[in-house]
């Protein structure tokens, strides 16, 4: 008899509260109209603010609404991304 789902992602580990996340990756970029924009990796996560003291706020924010306590990330890494277009 196979067992239900949840027994197999204990047996794989991935339901152990004990292997939570070390650290959290978001991608920043300029926002179109200002500002900044940060997706996380492999996360729903997506925030956005005016400044660069705002988007850190809100990231925080977002991460502690995303996570329960024991599964959260205790480090958080804002990667810029920045793109620029020039002339040939």
């Amino acid at each position: 008899m196979i067992a239900p789902y949840a027994d197999h992602r204990d047996a794989l580990g991935e339901g152990n509260r004990a292997m939570s996340m070390s650290e959290i990756i978001f991608l920043v970029s300029d926002a179109p109209e200002g500002g900044f924009t940060a997706r996380a990796l492999g996360h729903s996560i997506f925030t956005e603010a005016e400044t660069w003291a705002a988007l850190s706020s809100a990231v925080q924010e977002a991460v502690a609404c995303h996570f329960e306590p024991p599964d959260a990330p205790q480090m958080i890494r804002l990667h810029l991304v920045r793109e620029e277009v020039i002339p040939a």
